[in-house]
């Protein structure tokens, strides 16, 4: 942790009661494994908290600390209406009192502090353990916990580290390694470029991914998987490992619409994403990556979608994965796959692409952070990025390159950018989250939702309400850590109740594709900032989704639901349908304000939109940056609009495609130029594609 994290005894004790209250002690006979009886600050949730929040940077620090100053003074009081004492000088049933008042309170930053120490002090009590060290409330949920031994990865990639400050060089460098920077690194270095890919996160491949929740978000995603918008209104789920969002996704593979592209070949000026080539770069990668709907086999949840969709009339379909050797006997692992892929059947770009630049000479730099662009007489010329190595040591990598590509994503591509001197009116602009709600229901049935595969039905009823936007319906994977930051809280004492019925609960997800978009902007230190707020056109959209997972979920079986909102409001199906329908056309009252709702995010799309006008677009349709010669866009921050399906098919066809226009300006000494018939091999399956993009 950082040095600034060392509490004072005040503001030690005031985070240790928070936590406490959150989860306390109750009293109830027959408790013979301890679940009621054991409180937050028994497994030390208050420390992994300081701990957590140490490593992240001085801005989230700052704020946290003064959030425990405020919990620590009698002026705490003014802020609901209560006593004049700190927390910890409350007695329990005004403890409980406070925390609901500030997660309903008018005040903006009340309902932020509410949120981030709910969202931590839960988390991390249901979902901390280790390989050998389960969490020692997972046997009163049901919860198996990951019952694999880790198979051997099939073919490592041998990273290249440095022990002191270098200077490399290579004909392209590519900045990240997810769905865009990995197809760019396979394409180029297959085709007889010499590459070197840079990624800020770690490698992990099948043998590490231990399946655990905790271990594994705070290794493999962008800030320990803590990260959020400006206000804290909307959680921000981002990969950040070697493979990037494809590592940790949920292995669904959308093409991207044919209404969407046709919207952004009008709307944007880029008549090339109607064309033939975009088409084959398209077929190209899903080639690659067998995409199917072969293995597209339900869990009980996906199943609960299907059928309660198909009773009501609604559309529903499989949806196409990019996975190869599921069968139903092997279900068990792949509930976890968001914590990367530990069964091997998810061919991510570490799995494919990435592998086949490696095999082809390309070098792979994990942990490595690119700090800025170098630039010199408007052409870029190569990176400048720091190493760490296990130990912490830090050491300067010079990457001098004939040009670049930053595929850092839309979170973070802007942000470079912007620290490398690049300007344009629209960079950082055009912030597409898809937001998210998950709709929870309880089950006369067992669920187990963290059993088999994760995303394998989708329902398109909402998906265009207006001029091509509105709302989809999909399943997530469902682990007690991240249930328990999403289920309503009440009081200590509900909330466990609740989680003891996790094995009986299903969830839909509402993902909406949104019109209007946020913008990232950058901190002192030139990080990235997340600023958005749920626009009032797409929460309209985001609302009838929400009442359409509802009914979902009526017409599937389920007995009680939990509508995502700090206010609580729980449909029992005793109640009749009449009540239903009543609580549907009150949600718009309820208050959709920040941190009122717990949204997320695991899509993050635009920032460096391209198009065809020089003053809309900050990048070239072919990917080219415009002003800067030799340096390229490759990744989800081109995308002009939300893409409205789960983006990772349609950043990989977006990377193929500027690939085939960076190989034909190869000089013609390389030998390679506009060679396109680059073998991606499956180390999974042996099987060869020939990719012919």
């Amino acid at each position: 942790a950082h040095p600034d994290m060392d509490l004072s005894r005040k503001q030690s004790d005031a985070l240790r009661a928070v936590c406490d209250c959150f989860v306390p002690r109750i009293d109830r006979a027959g408790d013979a494994d301890g679940f009621w009886s054991r409180t937050a600050s028994d497994l030390g949730v208050h420390n992994r908290i300081v701990t957590l929040v140490g490593t992240l940077p001085k801005r989230e620090r700052t704020d946290f600390l003064r959030l425990l100053d405020l919990l620590s003074t009698p002026g705490l009081g003014l802020t609901w209406r209560g006593p004049m004492k700190s927390f910890v000088d409350l007695n329990a049933d005004d403890r409980q009192r406070m925390l609901q008042a500030w997660s309903t309170s008018k005040v903006g930053l009340l309902r932020k502090g509410y949120q981030s120490l709910k969202k931590l002090a839960t988390f991390i009590f249901y979902s901390y353990a280790k390989p050998g060290a389960p969490n020692p409330n997972w046997a009163s949920i049901q919860y198996p916990g990951p019952e694999w031994t880790p198979r051997p990865a099939s073919q490592r990639i041998r990273p290249t580290r440095v022990d002191h400050d270098t200077v490399l060089q290579c004909d392209t460098v590519v900045v990240g390694s997810g769905a865009g920077g990995g197809v760019i690194a396979g394409e180029l270095a297959a085709a007889g470029d010499d590459v070197i890919v840079v990624e800020k996160g770690p490698y992990l491949d099948e043998d590490e991914f231990s399946g655990y929740e905790a271990q594994m978000m705070a290794r493999l995603y962008e800030m320990r998987a803590s990260l959020t918008t400006v206000d804290g209104g909307l959680s921000v789920l981002a990969g950040s490992c070697l493979g990037g969002g494809t590592t940790v996704n949920w292995a669904g593979a959308f093409r991207t619409p044919e209404y969407v592209l046709r919207g952004w070949a009008e709307r944007q000026e880029i008549p090339e994403l109607l064309g033939p080539a975009f088409q084959a770069s398209t077929d190209a990668v899903s080639r690659a990556i067998g995409v199917n709907t072969d293995e597209s086999f339900h869990n009980a949840q996906n199943k609960a979608l299907w059928d309660g969709a198909k009773k009501l009339g609604y559309h529903v379909a499989e949806i196409p994965k990019n996975t190869r050797g599921c069968t139903p006997d092997d279900a068990s692992w792949y509930g976890f796959g968001g914590f990367g892929d530990a069964s091997g059947t998810k061919q991510s770009t570490l799995k494919t692409y990435l592998r086949t630049a490696a095999s082809h000479g390309a070098r792979i730099m994990p942990d490595t952070t690119v700090e800025t662009v170098i630039v010199s007489r408007g052409r870029a010329i190569g990176v400048e990025a720091t190493q760490r190595d296990e130990e912490g040591n830090a050491f300067m990598v010079t990457i001098q390159a004939r040009r670049v590509v930053v595929a850092a994503g839309a979170l973070h591509t802007p942000a470079l950018l912007m620290r490398s001197g690049v300007t344009h009116p629209h960079l950082g602009r055009h912030l597409y989250l898809h937001p998210t709600v998950s709709v929870a229901a309880f089950y006369p049935r067992p669920m187990d939702p963290w059993h088999g595969n994760m995303m394998t039905a989708v329902s398109n009823e909402f998906a265009k309400l207006d001029d091509g936007f509105g709302a989809k319906l999909e399943t997530p994977p469902v682990h007690p850590g991240l249930l328990a930051l999403a289920l309503p809280w009440k009081s200590g004492e509900q909330h466990k109740e609740l989680m003891l019925r996790a094995r009986n609960l299903g969830a839909f997800i509402v993902l909406t594709r949104d019109r209007h978009g946020g913008r990232i902007t950058t901190s002192r230190s030139g990080r990235p900032k997340v600023e958005y707020v749920l626009n009032p056109y797409d929460r309209k959209h985001l609302l009838a989704g929400i009442a359409g997972a509802a009914r979902v979920h009526v017409a599937s079986g389920a007995e009680e639901i939990l509508f995502p909102h700090n206010q609580l409001p729980v449909y029992r199906t005793s109640d009749g349908e009449a009540e239903l329908e009543r609580m549907i056309a009150e949600m718009p009252k309820w208050g959709w304000k920040p941190n009122q709702v717990p949204l997320f995010s695991a899509h993050q799309m635009g920032t460096c939109r391209m198009g065809g006008t020089d003053a809309g677009h900050p990048v070239r349709p072919d990917g080219q940056v415009r002003g800067v010669r030799g340096l390229y866009v490759a990744d989800a921050s081109l995308f002009p609009e939300a893409s409205g399906v789960n983006p990772m098919l349609t950043i990989m066809a977006l990377a193929h495609y500027v690939a085939q226009g960076l190989k034909h300006t190869l000089p013609s000494g390389d030998g390679a130029a506009g060679r396109s018939d680059i073998e991606i091999k499956h180390p999974t399956s042996g099987i060869r594609t020939k990719d012919e993009g």
